[in-house]
């Protein structure tokens, strides 16, 4: 039988990445999900390389409904089990009001929420079986604070949020710890698109955060059992300001705005 594994998902690219890195780099064993496998093949056999842990990929786009049941079907048809999983795949959705595409919509709410919630559905249960695992959902300081345009990206990751508070409540007590990651601005690919780059050269240097710092807090505040980690010393110090009735004259200085 093979040694328990960290399945994460969005793999390919961005925390992806770092997260695979940093696990494979304690020796874990590794199960890499995402759409594009020619980038997932490409980081599996850096990692065999450098970390000699084993790693599998598996395709799949967790913005189909089936997806989440297929890819539990596909784990356990390879006799792989999971104990650490990492709840990571998204990405910019469109505007709930502006973008006409309804059934976009729907795929991006399916990836964004629906698809966590299937994860830990079908993972969560076989931790609690064998008293171990650890869950750590992607979300965002996005999903803390209230922005003005933001009707689809920081709304999606604050049910992340709740969600992962009732899990981390109901299942701590067996040995299962479930964690939402909020990261502030971090940099990663993510944001190599011209609309995001514009955003990005907008912003103070000062609240950009590297990724291996974030995912570095981020495990270690999961193995010490916490709900929610605020990642960055900077935004654990703001985002109670940010929610305060000072927080619009705060988000304007540093040219973000918000709406409540």
């Amino acid at each position: 039988m093979t040694e328990p594994r960290a399945l994460i998902t969005g793999a390919s690219a961005g925390l992806g990445v770092e997260f695979a890195r940093q696990l494979a780099g304690k020796g874990k064993d590794l199960i890499l999900v995402a759409r594009r496998t020619d980038r997932m093949d490409t980081l599996a056999k850096a990692l065999r390389d450098e970390f000699n842990v084993a790693v599998d990929v598996i395709q799949a786009d967790l913005s189909d409904i089936r997806a989440t049941s297929d890819l539990y079907a596909e784990v356990t048809r390879r006799g792989l089990t999971v104990d650490y999983l990492i709840n990571n795949a998204g990405s910019v959705g469109p505007d709930l009001l502006n973008d006409r595409d309804w059934p976009a919509q729907q795929q991006y709410i399916e990836l964004m929420m629906t698809s966590v919630a299937g994860m830990c559905h079908h993972f969560i249960p076989p931790m609690r079986a064998r008293g171990f695992g650890r869950v750590l959902n992607v979300a965002s300081v996005a999903g803390l604070v209230s922005l003005a345009g933001d009707s689809s990206y920081g709304p999606t990751k604050a049910y992340l949020i709740a969600l992962s508070k009732g899990l981390a409540a109901t299942v701590k007590s067996q040995g299962v710890h479930v964690l939402a990651l909020c990261p502030g601005f971090t940099h990663t690919e993510f944001h190599k698109s011209d609309e995001l780059t514009r955003v990005k050269n907008s912003l103070p240097k000062f609240i950009w955060y590297d990724a291996d710092v974030v995912i570095r807090e981020g495990l270690v505040a999961l193995d010490k059992g916490k709900a929610v980690y605020i990642s960055g010393r900077l935004y654990r110090f703001l985002i109670p300001l940010l929610r305060s009735r000072f927080g619009g004259f705060i988000m304007a200085a540093i040219g973000v705005k918000r709406d409540y």
